[in-house]
């Protein structure tokens, strides 16, 4: 049973989820509010919190949440006091502010006593959700006296509310495309917001470039002054190591080899500075970044959420990401371990099914639940879309429409049951939302 506080914060967050609109809850464009002005405002009514510790600042199309998460272990394991920002959150809004070492979410007394000390500046500043959960991370991290936090963007670089920070390193992971009517609809456009997290005389490292982005981190590199360094052509001082991290990470999605290395630049770069001296430590460094979702509470990149049946997720959600998802599911098919193939699935609305259909396996069978929020394609449209795309490239796989989340759980788990089925659940944040509680109910 609920008590009094529990209640007064639910609603509290309830409150301010419906007065200060999530991307998590209604479209982006209803939601987004580019711009820093207001940020500023912001952070000055909390005393510019944000400059009483060292950060880092990571942005990118796909891979930032995992090179974040990764970054702040290496960092505790160094000895730091490291604060966490990341979003969006899978289960508990709390997830996008955490300390390491050891590892604890914002309590609660936290957030609600925040929220309802600045809610007039909240109203008077006409907020974002995310302006209002960024001023809060930086003010708690400040509060607890953090040597360094590890930002991610939420969206882009050059307008994210995060980008108030002067941080040590500036990191961008990749460039893809996503969100291309608020950022840009050729990888050279979204690459310049990206870089507009570089900052003047800040070192700025990339984790992947393309023909089309690298002109564009060098122009922005120079214009700041900042020293460009580029992940996929460094010789790494953990290098001979990559092997074995990889083989033992609990992050275990094949695409989580080229984020390793940016963490592993970020490393070599850092520890550079008196201050990051700790990262010197190569088998200290290994080891934090081999058990980070552990010792980060990490979630939702290739989660193996149960063994037998194996049930994995996935928060992927554009084309690039669910390019390297799809391709090791049927990499794991092919080893013939597994019976069949489950896929839960459901896609945003505003997201690329276009180019994310003819990535989906052929030799599958697809449950599409209808999820709750407004933000989702319909489970209809995205069946009708499937089945006619699927018919015209000659594959027979088998679409089941279902109710709610719960539904689609209980067919995955039935279909093929006395064999041995790979599940696997991803296309999106906001399935995850709703499929883990579930499945964590059962016992997996």
């Amino acid at each position: 049973m609920e008590n009094c506080f529990d209640k007064a914060y639910n609603d509290k967050l309830e409150a301010i989820f419906k007065r200060f609109p999530s991307v998590q809850k209604v479209p982006f464009g209803d939601a987004y509010k580019p711009g820093l002005d207001h940020m500023i405002r912001f952070a000055a009514l909390l005393g510019d919190p944000q400059g009483k510790y060292r950060t880092i600042h990571v942005a990118g199309t796909n891979g930032k949440g995992s090179v974040a998460n990764m970054l702040a272990s290496a960092l505790a394991s160094a000895g730091l006091k490291v604060g966490l920002y990341t979003s969006p959150h899978i289960l508990d809004f709390r997830e996008r502010m955490r300390l390491l070492d050891p590892l604890s979410l914002v309590p609660k007394e936290y957030v609600y006593d925040f929220l309802c000390r600045y809610e007039k500046d909240m109203d008077e500043l006409d907020l974002s959700f995310f302006e209002i959960t960024t001023g809060m991370a930086f003010k708690w991290f400040a509060d607890e006296k953090v040597d360094v936090a590890v930002i991610e963007t939420g969206l882009g670089g050059r307008l994210d509310s995060t980008n108030i920070i002067t941080p040590d390193l500036s990191v961008i992971t990749s460039i893809a495309l996503d969100h291309c009517s608020l950022l840009g609809d050729t990888l050279e456009a979204i690459a310049g917001e990206k870089s507009g997290i570089f900052k003047q005389g800040v070192p700025a490292l990339v984790g992947e470039y393309l023909p089309e982005t690298l002109p564009v981190f060098e122009a922005k590199a120079s214009q700041t002054g900042s020293s460009l360094y580029l992940a996929e052509d460094m010789n790494l001082s953990m290098s001979d190591l990559e092997p074995s991290i990889i083989q033992d990470m609990d992050l275990r999605g094949d695409y989580q080899t080229k984020n390793l290395r940016t963490v592993l630049a970020a490393v070599d770069i850092l520890k550079n500075n008196p201050f990051y001296s700790g990262l010197s430590s190569r088998e200290t460094v290994a080891d934090a970044i081999i058990h980070t979702a552990s010792r980060a509470g990490f979630h939702g990149r290739w989660e193996m959420v149960c063994k037998e049946p194996m049930v994995i997720a996935d928060l992927g959600h554009n084309p690039a990401a669910l390019k390297g998802n799809f391709s090791q599911l049927e990499s794991m098919m092919e080893s013939g371990e597994f019976s069949s193939l489950i896929i839960v699935y459901a896609v945003m609305a505003d997201k690329d099914l276009d180019g994310i259909m003819p990535l989906m396996p052929k030799d599958a069978t697809y449950v599409l639940p209808e999820l709750k929020t407004t933000r989702a394609l319909p489970a209809k449209d995205t069946a009708r879309r499937l089945k006619a795309f699927l018919k015209g490239a000659g594959a027979s796989c088998q679409i089941i429409r279902t109710g709610p989340m719960e539904d689609a759980i209980n067919v995955s788990l039935s279909l093929d049951k006395d064999r041995k089925p790979l599940i696997f659940i991803g296309g999106s944040t906001y399935l995850l939302s709703e499929a883990l509680p579930l499945l964590g109910s059962r016992g997996f």
